[in-house]
């Protein structure tokens, strides 16, 4: 049996973006904008809503984009997305959906931006922190 211990991950990679408008230039912003208003008053982390936990839960909500980040649209496989997402392939209607609630999840600060969140854990490494209290610290 191996003891519990600690361990430092780093991981270094090279992010190529597309072209992308900046956020206050995208047509679509007031459509995100809308969902926010609409849904802020009753929103929930997702990490606290999928474990039931809050306790782990810090910050301010905020919106992330669950699939598809803006940055990214530009580049997206449309024909990877159209089979979860029928009508995706319009590369006319992207952008749109994009800043919809299919795409749009409420994280805390925490789990959205924070050192175990979404932006900055391993996909795998922030899957499993809802599993295992203080896994990232």
């Amino acid at each position: 049996m191996t003891e519990a211990h600690n361990q430092a991950e780093t991981r270094h990679y090279l992010m190529h973006y597309p072209e992308h408008p900046a956020r206050e230039d995208d047509p679509h912003y007031a459509d995100f904008e809308a969902y926010r208003r609409r849904t802020h008053a009753t929103a929930v982390c997702r990490f606290a809503e999928e474990t039931g936990d809050v306790s782990e839960c810090h910050g301010t909500l905020e919106l992330h984009h669950a699939h598809v980040e803006f940055s990214l649209q530009n580049g997206i496989a449309l024909e990877r997305l159209e089979h979860l997402y029928p009508g995706i392939s319009d590369p006319s209607t992207v952008g749109a959906w994009v800043e919809t609630a299919d795409n749009l999840v409420w994280l805390c600060a925490w789990h959205h931006r924070g050192h175990g969140g979404v932006h900055t854990a391993a996909a795998a490494d922030y899957e499993a922190s809802k599993w295992v209290k203080g896994l990232i610290s």
